[in-house]
């Protein structure tokens, strides 16, 4: 394909690549309208998924997407960028194709995994193709129609889960991806032109491996550890204590291969490691309250998928507001106040959801929701903006591929940390009312509210005596786990106001024109004597 046929179907290109990634933005919050349904028994529609599984059901396509999202862009540089995002694209179907159709909890978390790996492949290679196919004037603009899919698949993924959700069954939810990911195929097949990196990086095969096992094993001990197993248990602290030495080691790796999966140097400048680390609190309180309020609005409030889903729509609304507007905030008051102001309000809108009970007017929830999209779409921005400031021109595909990597271990962290959390304390509220039924009973009806909800309905008007509780039990729960996610969201305004440097902190750019200057200056000088 020549470059002026390139140049005349750029804006279509373009347009191929949106919706691609539209795809895996949509399933990452679709599927948060579709877990009560997924939750409930075999026989009335769903898979019997425990929370625990559910958390795994997130988590399986979160830690495989992060995990390879560096590789793929180094194999995309490699094999090139249109082939690997086919490849992406065919694996992204598939695995949505295996988790419409899954049998069991286990086969769905399997399935989701396939799902990330094709999620992980596609990514990356959007970026680098809209880099070849724009020249540097329109570059800017068609990145950020490429970001503002990201806000559009944030609105649309819960209503569509609902719609599908309120006529099909729930494997509809992943099934919607199938035709979408092959007409993707067929696209950029007869329009994206092939590129490729002339001297591509080496991939870091043993350090993926190690990111990957250590982070699996590090949740799989904290979702144990909510599922009812003993924090004190060598089921619970094995995995722990094992994850944590595996990421030990990963880190001491990365540091020593020339040419790392994760380049852990980056984080010797505080600039970018308070950036990084305030976007990762940021989005662990994030991941918790967007699993938990799925369940308050359906098993709580009585609300339908379609209704829930509509109900998160202010959260989306409160991002496209405020993302574009992040980068005059910096410009006039700095990446630090702006985004220890984000982080900061974040924080107190997580703590809102405390305040939540079961008659709660319901647009203080809307509310809740569009001021903490507002927050994120303030902070972030900031943040990257922080990053790639920090980082000269070469690295910043590196820079935005470790905001990204820590935004997507912070959701699946939150999710496991905050959802063992709410677990925990709901099967501790609900204690006194699960001691009325029969030992055999108690395990089962104490997993999740819709555990509970599905044992009231079998023993029928026996089993009535359970609802009130289990809606009380869960609100209380609730409360724990939000407030505990307000003290790290809270944190990470307090990393950016002691370590982030001020407004007008010059760039490593600057700094390295500043220091050649002072060198031309100096040789001057001598040359002069």
């Amino acid at each position: 394909m020549d470059s002026s046929t390139i140049h005349r179907r750029r804006w279509v290109i373009l347009g191929v690549l949106v919706v691609g990634l539209l795809a895996i933005v949509i399933d990452n919050t679709v599927l948060n309208v579709a877990l009560k349904t997924i939750a409930e028994p075999a026989g009335r529609g769903g898979l019997g998924a425990s929370q625990g599984q559910l958390e795994w059901a997130i988590n399986s396509y979160t830690l495989v997407f992060a995990g390879l999202l560096f590789t793929f862009g180094v194999l995309g540089d490699r094999i090139g960028r249109k082939r690997m995002l086919m490849i992406g694209l065919a694996l992204f179907g598939l695995g949505s194709l295996l988790s419409a159709y899954s049998a069991s909890p286990v086969q769905l978390i399997a399935a989701r995994s396939a799902m990330g790996l094709g999620g992980a492949a596609v990514m990356p290679q959007t970026l680098s193709i809209i880099s070849q196919v724009f020249e540097p004037r329109e570059r800017a603009k068609a990145i950020g129609i490429w970001a503002s899919a990201v806000g559009i698949g944030v609105a649309i993924g819960p209503v569509l889960g609902g719609v599908l959700l309120a006529h099909f069954w729930w494997g509809s939810v992943f099934l919607i991806n199938v035709p979408v990911t092959l007409l993707g195929v067929l696209a950029v097949a007869a329009l994206v032109p092939e590129s490729r990196n002339p001297d591509p990086g080496k991939v870091d095969y043993l350090g993926v491996l190690g990111s990957i096992v250590g982070l699996v094993l590090l949740v799989y001990g904290i979702v144990q550890g909510g599922d009812g197993a003993s924090w004190t248990s060598a089921g619970v602290l094995g995995p722990i204590g094992g994850g944590l030495v595996v990421l030990g080691l990963f880190a001491w790796w990365e540091t020593r291969v020339s040419h790392p999966s994760l380049d852990i140097r980056l984080f010797g400048d505080r600039r970018l490691s308070a950036s990084v680390v305030a976007v990762a609190l940021m989005f662990f309180g994030f991941g918790g309250v967007y699993f938990f309020t799925s369940f308050y609005l359906q098993n709580v409030r009585g609300y339908s998928p379609l209704d829930a889903g509509l109900l998160t729509a202010p959260f989306a609304v409160g991002q496209f507001i405020t993302s574009p507007r992040s980068a005059a905030l910096v410009s006039r008051f700095g990446a630090k106040a702006v985004g220890a102001a984000g982080l900061v309000v974040n924080a107190l809108a997580i703590a809102g959801y405390s305040l939540l009970g079961a008659s709660t007017p319901i647009g203080f929830l809307a509310l809740l929701f569009f001021v903490q999209g507002t927050s994120i779409g303030v902070a972030v921005p900031a943040a990257t903006t922080s990053v790639m400031e920090v980082l000269p021109r070469e690295r910043a595909g590196a820079g935005s591929a470790l905001i990204n990597t820590a935004r997507q271990i912070a959701v699946a962290l939150g999710t496991a940390v905050l959802g063992s959390i709410l677990a925990q304390s709901y099967r501790g509220h609900l204690g006194p009312a699960l001691a009325a039924l029969p030992r055999s009973a108690r395990g089962p009806a104490g997993q999740s509210i819709t555990a509970t909800q599905a044992v009231a309905q079998q023993l029928g008007h026996a089993g009535r005596f359970l609802l009130a509780p289990a809606s009380t039990a869960f609100i209380d729960a609730m409360r724990v786990t939000t407030l505990s996610g307000a003290a790290v969201a809270l944190l990470g305004g307090l990393v950016v106001l002691r370590w982030m440097p001020g407004q007008g902190s010059p760039t490593m750019d600057e700094r390295a024109e500043a220091e050649l200057a002072g060198i031309a200056r100096a040789e001057a000088e001598l040359s002069e004597t």
